[in-house]
């Protein structure tokens, strides 16, 4: 949900499209473009992530092992074995840590470690030498954190070997909510280029959003994405446009990006799928056993089911104001396809 939603949230519903619609910026005026190649793959992935009662598997208001609220969890395999998730809860400080935990069936997580205090929004991949990546929102003066853990046991002790905090280039107020895009070695993390999306807060009013490249672990740089925030402004959001996340679907760069309609109001926070290539948006109405209506902090993998079949998971935030009795907080689902 971006800086101001730290976990919370949604009400109006939206209209459903069947056809995607490419939003872009001509002659100052948002302009409908031609759909592109991908309208098949988008329908697909939008109808997975829409059918939260026809998944294989669903979790409700997900907590780990210690009690945890899981809350903008995000979920990876790893490759020595089983799930990896990492995510944030408030403790009894009243600050966001950001913690990591295991599973072997994605719906039921062992708390492993608490890796930082003032942390929320955390993101992870595991890159080719087996070590992790890991970024969140840090604060005070809210910005992103990255950190490397070469193994296994390095993340799940909180024993990070590399840190690096971003200077905010953008916004005065925040930037975060990052997601991790890729991690290229050349040929390990000190000579690296990881690039990663976040949001800023943009003239300390509403969230907009962010690219940015970490190279060698010493050297950031940053732009912001207007095309991003166009596809979503063609819809009508007019509150902060936030947390996204993103994956290869169907040979297509696809992912997922919340959009508050209305600012403040956290009934309005919805999740469009989006596509890299040509900067379409597509609304979702997802349906959920209850009925909720509003949905935020969205984050999408592609995995092996506990089965083995090939699966995407979704991890999304159902806040409060827009939750059915029962659902709020964090929602874990995966659909299995082939």
């Amino acid at each position: 949900m971006g800086r101001t939603l730290r976990g919370h949230g949604g009400a109006v519903r939206v209209s459903v499209l069947a056809i995607a619609t490419a939003a872009f910026l001509v002659g100052g005026l948002l302009t409908p473009a031609v759909a592109a190649p991908s309208d098949a793959a988008r329908a697909e992935l939008r109808g997975m992530i829409e059918n939260v009662t026809s998944a294989n598997a669903r979790r409700y208001g997900a907590t780990d092992s210690a009690g945890h609220s899981m809350d903008t969890a995000k979920v990876i395999q790893d490759s020595s074995g089983g799930y990896l998730a990492v995510y944030h809860t408030m403790l009894g400080d009243n600050r966001f840590h950001a913690f990591v935990a295991t599973s072997t069936d994605l719906m039921n997580w062992t708390f492993a470690h608490d890796l930082g205090t003032g942390a929320s929004q955390p993101t992870i991949t595991q890159i080719s030498t087996g070590g992790y990546v890991m970024a969140w929102e840090q604060d005070p003066n809210n910005h992103i954190a990255v950190r490397y853990y070469p193994d296994r046991a390095h993340l799940l002790s909180g024993s990070a070997t590399k840190s690096y905090d971003a200077p905010r280039t953008l916004s005065s107020c925040a930037e975060g909510t990052p997601n991790i895009y890729s991690v290229t070695l050349t040929p390990d993390i000190d000579h690296s280029v990881i690039d990663i999306g976040g949001h800023y807060y943009a003239n300390c009013d509403v969230d907009r959003q962010q690219r940015a490249t970490l190279t060698n672990f010493s050297s950031w740089s940053t732009s912001a994405q207007s095309n991003f925030d166009n596809a979503l402004l063609y819809w009508g959001v007019k509150g902060n446009i936030g947390d996204r996340d993103a994956l290869t679907f169907r040979g297509y760069q696809l992912g997922l990006i919340e959009g508050q309609y209305t600012k403040n109001d956290f009934r309005s926070w919805r999740t469009f799928v989006y596509d890299y290539a040509t900067g379409n948006a597509d609304q979702t109405t997802i349906h959920t056993n209850g009925g909720s209506t509003a949905y935020a902090n969205p984050s999408i993998t592609t995995l092996k089911a506990p089965n083995g079949r090939t699966a995407v998971l979704v991890s999304l935030f159902l806040p409060s104001e827009g939750a059915a009795a029962g659902e709020a907080g964090q929602l874990l689902y995966y659909r299995e396809y082939s």
